[in-house]
């Protein structure tokens, strides 16, 4: 009977505490939408996104949500293991491909680790390398703001002055900026067909249009969105959104990482006249 009364009051008080929660959750919620975070600002009056950045993701194996899972290669065993992740893509978590492009992926799945460009260390595109797992920085001035990746050396140009069109496709397009208060718009065209959204053979066509946000959230965070539109390969637009954090380190800095000496097997081993043993 002690047992049983005891059962029930601290039934009840579980109860009671998880009826109070969605009041404070609300809130909460009601207290962070009335804060409006203002960054500090460039000498031009502008939102300063200077700095070294990185999301902290999975997206870089699968935008979608994903569960953990063996990787392609079983001698590495742990080593190199697909990291479960809940996705980035808003919404449903899908993405929506028209029937043949469905297929493709597929395609690109069973063969990724031949197709992948990242395999190939060939730049990333737009909107993979902001989620890497490797570090860029933010170099901002009033008519340019430079993008620089630590992964292959990788550099984007934003022109804020200008409305330009992209003279060629090419790895990582073409990027027009302007600002919306203060988050950084930034209009990417110009994109080649060759790059992936992830490991998971995720693709696009040369018709892809990337339309990116960076938002300051806090003194070390940034919201980073990208709407996704590609008529030949997407029934609709779609987005993906993350947060992307400040390195704070004392000597926080881009190492040199320039992976082609890491891929020239992959690329020329065939070509050897005489392959090599293991």
């Amino acid at each position: 009977m002690r047992f049983r009364l005891s059962k029930l009051i601290v039934s009840g008080a579980a109860s009671l505490a998880l009826a109070a929660i969605p009041a404070a959750a609300q809130r909460a919620g009601g207290n962070a939408q009335q804060t409006t975070y203002r960054a500090p600002r460039t000498a031009d009056g502008k939102a300063d996104l200077n700095g070294i950045w990185q999301a902290m993701n999975t997206a870089n194996w699968d935008i979608r949500p994903h569960a953990a899972a063996q990787g392609p290669d079983l001698m590495l065993g742990a080593q190199f293991s697909v990291a479960p992740g809940i996705g980035v893509i808003e919404g449903d978590g899908e993405i929506p491909y028209l029937p043949a492009a469905a297929a493709k992926q597929k395609e690109n799945y069973a063969n990724r680790m031949k197709l992948d460009p990242e395999v190939k260390c060939y730049l990333p595109g737009v909107p993979r390398a902001t989620y890497m797992p490797y570090p860029f920085q933010i170099v901002q001035s009033q008519k340019y703001i430079m993008l620089v990746y630590e992964y292959a050396g990788g550099v984007r140009t934003i022109y804020m002055d200008s409305n330009s069109k992209p003279p060629a496709d090419s790895w990582m397009g073409w990027s027009n900026g302007h600002w919306e208060g203060d988050t950084l718009v930034v209009d990417v065209t110009g994109l080649n067909d060759q790059t992936w959204f992830d490991r998971a053979g995720n693709f696009h066509s040369d018709a892809l249009h990337v339309v990116e946000r960076y938002t300051p959230r806090s003194p070390d965070t940034l919201m980073y969105e990208a709407t996704i539109e590609d008529p030949k390969t997407f029934s609709r637009p779609w987005k993906i959104s993350m947060p992307l954090y400040r390195h704070v380190e004392k000597n926080a800095q881009l190492l040199e990482y320039k992976c082609p000496e890491f891929a020239e097997e992959v690329l020329y081993g065939s070509l050897r006249k005489k392959p090599l043993t293991k």
